[in-house]
């Protein structure tokens, strides 16, 4: 399966406005195609509300916050999805296969950002496809479960509501996580913030 080349690529639209965007959707605009991983509502003082979003190049896989009226008029592009397994990863290729047909998918790092450190082996994935084939990128499940690869020490007596401190997962991403966790522990880490959830086990020690 090619990468994603936009110029290789028909879209079917639908028009929209951007108050309607949330996490995980795709619009175009000036030529390219662009997901939104954060949609916000916000008013600022006493000014109208506003959309404040972060929003990824499909492409280039850059990363900008951006401000809308929420009147703007996008171009949503219709996203097919597939469910898929997360395989493996060599070099700056992800690759995933289709669990109905067996057919592999690869993509690139530019594609998955961020999602590239949520990817854990065999976790199962959603591939999002344009309308003639051509792959967008993923959206993970909304927590993935990880093990602590390093950390400070256990602090005894710690608890839930302690200060915390940064935790690094075996895909190198960092989590703040609470100060009794240990280092081999296995957590649950959700997926839209990176943030701590609980113990895999869940089991009081």
């Amino acid at each position: 399966m090619d990468f994603y080349f936009l110029q290789s690529v028909q879209l079917n639209f639908t028009i929209g406005q951007a108050i309607n965007l949330k996490k995980g959707m795709i619009f175009s605009q000036d030529g390219k195609l662009i997901k939104v991983l954060k949609a916000n509502h916000h008013k600022p003082g006493k000014g109208n509300t506003v959309m404040q979003m972060d929003l990824r190049d499909v492409k280039s896989g850059a990363v900008v916050h951006k401000t809308m009226r929420p009147t703007e008029k996008v171009d949503l592009v219709d996203v097919n999805k597939r469910t898929a397994q997360y395989l493996y990863g060599e070099g700056d290729v992800y690759t995933f296969m289709d669990t109905e047909t067996y057919d592999q998918y690869e993509v690139s790092a530019d594609q998955l950002g961020d999602d590239v450190k949520f990817l854990m082996p065999n976790i199962m994935v959603d591939m999002e496809f344009t309308g003639d084939n051509k792959i967008i990128g993923i959206e993970l499940p909304t927590t993935v479960e990880m093990t602590v690869k390093e950390t400070q020490p256990e602090i005894k007596g710690a608890t839930v509501a302690g200060g915390g401190k940064p935790a690094t997962m075996e895909t190198g991403l960092v989590v703040q996580v609470p100060d009794f966790i240990k280092e081999g522990e296995k957590l649950i880490i959700g997926t839209e913030n990176g943030d701590y959830k609980s113990r895999a086990d869940s089991q009081p020690r």
